[in-house]
């Protein structure tokens, strides 16, 4: 049994590796099937900006509505966190019919209010988001010779002072045969039929399709007013052709004047297969940029193992087997001349200044560490596909919820330890430290504390005089952390801030064990260091050798927003951007402080455990 367990594992990690670079898809939904000239709508999202990064209702713009009212989606929490407002829409498909010059609407005339905030939105760069079967739509550009895909279309386009909505869309659905079966498949035309023959099995089922891609290209036309006269209702077809020109506009707007909305629909069987239908969205680009970010990592987890591996095997092991080879009174003679770390054997485990305070932030930092381990993981297994939109996050926050039992428990844990077995205001950490989940902490409470392997002195020993500011070699060491992933958060940024799809958490999850392997590292070199130099107050130091890793990351973050969101527009924008970054920042340096505080830790007790000393 045993042995089958391990297998499992195994196999586990090397599907894990084999998928670094896309994945598993492990669909979010089932597929839908489809009947020839089955009705099926599309929905809208919130229009959203990179310039702004302020989400707003599509009805907030005025757009043509269904006919039986604006209904919202349901949503889950991570969906309403993200900005996310799914609702209806007047856009109406019948499953394999094709369709042209299908009137919606005309709105009232423009209010004076109505245009400027139009006005506004094209200014701002927003952006339409269509969804259809669960598939956002998608948009193909032209650009020196590449070609660009883009998720929605703009609201409009400003070209010298004259402002266009694009109000006209020629919508394409792919969809692909449910089952093969040897019947005509009907391809509507609008007005008629057209029988097609299809090769395949026999067979007595009707076929059914399944959407596996939904394009859009929208244009701006101005449609005839005396035309418009002759359309009585919504879905009536617009008596003259509608010319789209993607590169040309059209329909200025303008205040107390109407517009017109049309559309048309194609549908085009596709061999793309319903598991494959997200690839246009997830396609990875610059793999080989994120296989070097990893390489980079090796090389600086290479460099500081080295380091490790000097410290323990040529000084502290040297040290340790002369002590064990001395007898007592030679030992007794040796204790007078000791030197370095030996000279706070009395000292080291002192309690630290704001002992409450440090055993929160470790508590806390064991939660958000374990919630993105846990979640990563999941994600780049398959389990939280976009195609369920929301779960990602959702998901963060369930473990991040379920996790407060962690964090109680270690905070409490190393508040016992600290006061040597003392559970005096082990409740007070408790809450503050995981909050509504103090079961956890009354867990630490109950657990033996972990006993020192020295006693302390009751006088603190003096600290020598430094050649060097110790705070400015911790907050030096964070720069290796932020070398392991600075690469990586790029990436990150783009997903988050210019609505890029981030699927690639396989190389994520690899990343994030070389930040955790590496943040060890930093932490234990940095704190024999201190301690070589008789600076014995390494509790602190410990914890932020690696968390200030978050400092170059909030540098990174401002940095981005002056070079990359460029276009980012208005004080309460920058406000709202700097402001989620702080919050990322503080979540990151308690997750990478707590390793290094953990990985110091062990290392001081373990050395200290292995030295002979009264």
């Amino acid at each position: 049994m045993e042995l089958f367990d391990k297998f499992k594992i195994w196999v586990l990690f090397i599907c894990l590796i084999s998928q670094l670079g896309h994945g598993f898809y492990l669909p979010g939904s089932y597929p839908h099937k489809y009947g020839i000239t089955d009705v099926f709508s599309v929905k809208v999202n919130s229009l959203t900006s990179i310039e702004t990064e302020i989400p707003f209702s599509y009805y907030s713009l005025p757009f043509c509505k269904p006919q039986d009212g604006v209904k919202d989606s349901a949503e889950n929490l991570g969906e309403l966190l993200m900005g996310d407002r799914i609702e209806n829409s007047p856009y109406r498909f019948k499953m394999y019919t094709n369709e042209s010059q299908i009137f919606l609407c005309k709105t009232s005339p423009l209010s004076a209010d109505e245009f400027k905030i139009l006005k506004k939105r094209i200014d701002d760069m927003y952006q339409v988001n269509l969804i259809l079967d669960n598939l956002p739509a998608i948009r193909f550009t032209k650009k020196d010779g590449y070609l660009m895909r883009w998720t929605g279309y703009p609201v409009g386009v400003k070209v010298q002072d004259l402002y266009y909505v694009f109000n006209h869309l020629k919508l394409t659905v792919l969809v692909h045969k449910y089952e093969e079966t040897n019947v005509a498949r009907v391809m509507g035309t609008g007005d008629a039929a057209e029988m097609i023959p299809t090769v395949g099995n026999t067979g007595s089922e009707v076929p059914g399709y399944m959407v596996v891609g939904f394009e859009v290209v929208p244009c701006s036309f101005k449609h005839n007013a005396e035309s418009l006269k002759k359309l009585g209702k919504m879905y009536d077809r617009y008596p003259s052709a509608i010319e789209c020109d993607p590169g040309a506009v059209d329909m200025s707007i303008k205040e107390g004047e109407p517009i017109a909305f049309t559309y048309d629909v194609t549908f085009v069987e596709s061999d793309i297969k319903w598991p494959s239908r997200w690839d246009a969205y997830l396609k990875m680009e610059g793999a080989k940029v994120h296989w070097f970010s990893i390489l980079n990592s090796l090389m600086v987890i290479t460099f500081l193992a080295g380091i490790v591996l000097v410290i323990f095997l040529r000084t502290v092991r040297r040290d340790l087997t002369r002590y064990e080879e001395i007898d007592k009174e030679a030992q007794a003679q040796m204790n007078e001349e000791l030197s370095g770390w030996k000279l706070v054997v009395g000292d080291v485990f002192r309690s630290p200044t704001n002992p409450s305070l440090l055993c929160v932030m470790v508590g806390n930092g064991v939660q958000i560490l374990g919630m993105a381990v846990v979640t990563i993981l999941f994600a780049a297994l398959g389990f939280m596909s976009p195609a369920s939109r929301g779960t990602l996050l959702t998901g963060m926050l369930f473990v991040y919820m379920f996790l407060g039992i962690a964090a109680g428990y270690v905070a409490v844990r190393l508040w016992r330890t600290i006061g040597c077995g003392d559970k005096k205001g082990w409740a007070s950490v408790s809450w503050k430290a995981a909050c509504f989940f103090p079961v956890g902490g009354y867990f630490g409470a109950k657990a033996p504390h972990i006993e020192f392997p020295v006693r302390t002195n009751q006088i603190p020993r003096e600290i020598p005089p430094q050649k060097y500011p110790s705070w400015l070699l911790v907050l030096g060491a964070g720069t290796l952390p932020f070398g392991t992933l600075f690469i990586e958060l790029f990436f990150i940024m783009s997903s988050i801030w210019m609505g890029r799809v981030y699927y690639v958490f396989g190389f994520l999850f690899v990343v994030l064990i070389l930040l955790v392997v590496v943040c060890a590292e930093v932490s234990l070199v940095l704190t024999y260091m201190h301690i070589c130099v008789e600076d014995w107050k390494w509790w602190w130091k410990s914890f932020f050798a690696s968390g200030s890793v978050a400092i170059y990351i909030f540098l990174y973050s401002v940095n981005y927003l002056v070079f990359d969101l460029k276009s980012l527009s208005g004080p309460v924008s920058a406000t709202l951007y700097l402001g989620y970054s702080l919050f990322m920042v503080i979540a990151i340096m308690l997750a990478t402080g707590t390793v290094g505080f953990l990985s110091s830790f062990w290392f001081v007790h373990y050395l200290f455990s292995s030295v002979k000393l009264d």
